[in-house]
């Protein structure tokens, strides 16, 4: 009976009192900072500080996920910002309507990646429509990644106030 209760204890739908949510949570916020329109951020200072053969490297891979993004989002952009407020919506009426706690953390999470996706989209087209290149290249995408880890830190807290605020609420047992 005890492992019965240890394998429910892992797979709990209780997002916020849920050890694995909140490693999750770090992970993806880890990630997603590290990896900036699809570069590793160390791959940016390695060329900044290295230049000549990681520089090359490094804007063709930028030119790369640039053009990637870019055709994705003019091929199907209004089909897939449909389809994401569709999912968006549903998670907030359900998880802050009807009180669904697994709605309230996936929406916590997708929102805050949202609108870095949006940015990201934004950057990659600036970048496309100023052929930016060495230096500018650089500072915007280190401009990118100190919007995104703001956007982190503030999803975290935010999160975290919540996840607290629901972990406190005293709810009858059944």
């Amino acid at each position: 009976m005890d492992a019965y209760k240890a394998i429910l204890e892992l797979i709990d739908l209780r997002s916020f009192s849920n050890l694995w949510f909140w490693i999750m949570l770090a992970v993806i916020w880890s990630s997603v900072s590290h990896w900036i329109l699809g570069v590793p951020y160390d791959l940016v200072l390695r060329a900044r500080r290295k230049g000549g053969r990681h520089e090359i490297d490094f804007e063709d891979l930028v030119r790369i996920n640039i053009g990637r993004m870019l055709f994705i989002s003019r091929e199907s952009g209004l089909v897939m910002m449909s389809f994401g407020c569709f999912v968006l919506s549903t998670l907030a009426v359900l998880g802050f309507y009807y009180r669904i706690e697994f709605a309230q953390a996936m929406f916590l999470i997708i929102f805050p990646l949202t609108i870095v996706g949006l940015l990201s989209l934004a950057c990659a087209r600036g970048i496309e429509a100023d052929q930016a290149q060495g230096e500018d290249l650089y500072k915007r995408l280190a401009r990118q990644r100190i919007y995104v880890q703001l956007i982190g830190l503030i999803s975290i807290f935010v999160t975290s106030i919540w996840g607290m605020y629901q972990n406190f609420q005293i709810s009858p047992l059944n």
